[in-house]
């Protein structure tokens, strides 16, 4: 195992105290913070120390990738590391956004080459899966509820522009995809006055309030009505959110650790100034509802824990060592990245041992053995997801 130094990148929507805490460095940051990247993702790689200066990490999978992914991971990946390793930490929502299934990516990704790249929506060929895990007290969107309960949340506004809307959600689940184009395709001259007719409502209760928040951000965005047909969910630290290709969703607030298949292919719907696509989103969105979008860990080993998903590209364990548990061992598929966030922990994967503080990370090769981590502290180690 050696050291592994992640970019941190500064959307405007990051938080100036999370990573910086993380890392033990002055709260409040010099700007936001959103995003602390442990990989080899070509927008923000990491990198590790050769000859005393620091190497991106896409170099050295590139110059020895059996090594460090191994052959079974080479076949089936390619020469890139399949997963990304973040820290999330957000201070104001991201955008409503969906992620395309590996087929959508690559056919995109093939048809956005003849176009503009102001007008390309997929900017690789992978899918997105991912996987958050709750380090603070996390609010989030995530997939779509009972169409019922959207539409009384909607009827409760008492707005008349929005009864066909409602009338499209209580015909159940096959009104979920009218609803959400009727909002999306809203006339743009009369947006504004939608979400302020809302925003003015009488209403009361957790919709109410939520649509009021969004809209202070985005007074003419019929996102804030989108976000309304969704499961608003408030996780405690170890819960997690599965958002699987197709699921729309937007994080709200807090701090977490996610793990994703190596992609940036991202489809907003709205909350952002950023470039949407309503036709595209539509294409790739899955119009079912979620029954349970809100995940615990499961006990796999004494100290570890972990959230399965359906996946070849990643799997997350979270390791807990100290007293009651003085060291754990667990075998990652391919190559390891571990992140401690709390103590002190010492990794070891039979080839070097090392001791990471709040706030490190470290890599380790395919070829590495079985992964024993000790000390007093908690760590999380994300792997692949090969068995």
């Amino acid at each position: 195992m050696e050291p592994l130094y992640g970019p941190i990148r500064d959307y405007a929507w990051g938080s100036r105290s999370a990573i910086a805490a993380l890392q033990g460095r002055p709260v409040p940051s010099d700007g936001p913070e959103a995003e602390l990247w442990l990989g080899a993702h070509p927008g923000a790689p990491a990198a590790i120390e050769r000859a005393g200066a620091r190497v991106s990490l896409l170099d050295v999978l590139a110059a020895e990738p059996e090594r460090w992914l191994g052959e079974q991971g080479v076949n089936r990946f390619g020469t890139r590391l399949p997963f990304l390793l973040k820290v999330l930490a957000a201070d104001a929502p991201l955008s409503l956004q969906v992620h395309p299934d590996a087929k959508q990516a690559r056919a995109g990704h093939a048809a956005d080459a003849a176009r503009p790249p102001e007008q390309r929506n997929y900017v690789d060929p992978y899918h997105k899966p991912e996987l958050l895990v709750a380090l603070s007290p996390f609010e989030a969107l995530c997939g779509f509820r009972d169409p019922a309960e959207s539409a009384e949340a909607l009827a409760a506004f008492g707005v008349p522009a929005l009864d066909p809307v409602v009338a499209a959600l209580r015909s159940g689940v096959s009104g979920l995809r009218t609803a959400v184009r009727t909002l999306l395709t809203w006339p743009q001259e009369e947006r504004a006055g939608l979400v302020a007719a809302v925003v003015a409502a009488p209403a009361s209760g957790p919709d109410a309030e939520l649509a009021r928040a969004l809209a202070a951000g985005y007074p003419a965005d019929p996102g804030v009505l989108v976000a309304l047909l969704l499961h608003h969910v408030r996780m405690s630290p170890g819960e997690a959110i599965w958002m699987p290709a197709g699921n729309l969703h937007a994080y709200l607030r807090g701090a977490g650790v996610e793990i994703m298949a190596a992609s940036d292919n991202v489809l907003r719907g709205g909350l952002t100034p950023k470039r949407v696509d309503v036709d595209e989103l539509l294409r790739v969105l899955r119009f079912e509802v979620l029954a349970e979008p809100v995940r615990r860990a499961r006990s796999v080993a004494p100290g570890v824990d972990c959230w399965p998903v359906p996946v070849e590209d990643f799997a997350l364990h979270r390791v807990t060592v100290g007293d009651a548990v003085p060291s754990a061992e667990l075998s990652p598929v391919g190559p390891r990245v571990v992140l401690c966030v709390a103590g002190s922990v010492i990794v070891d994967d039979g080839s070097a041992a090392l001791t990471l503080q709040r706030g490190q990370a470290a890599i380790g090769t395919a070829a590495g053995g079985p992964l024993r981590i000790g000390g007093a502290g908690e760590a999380y180690v994300a792997s692949g997801g090969l068995s």
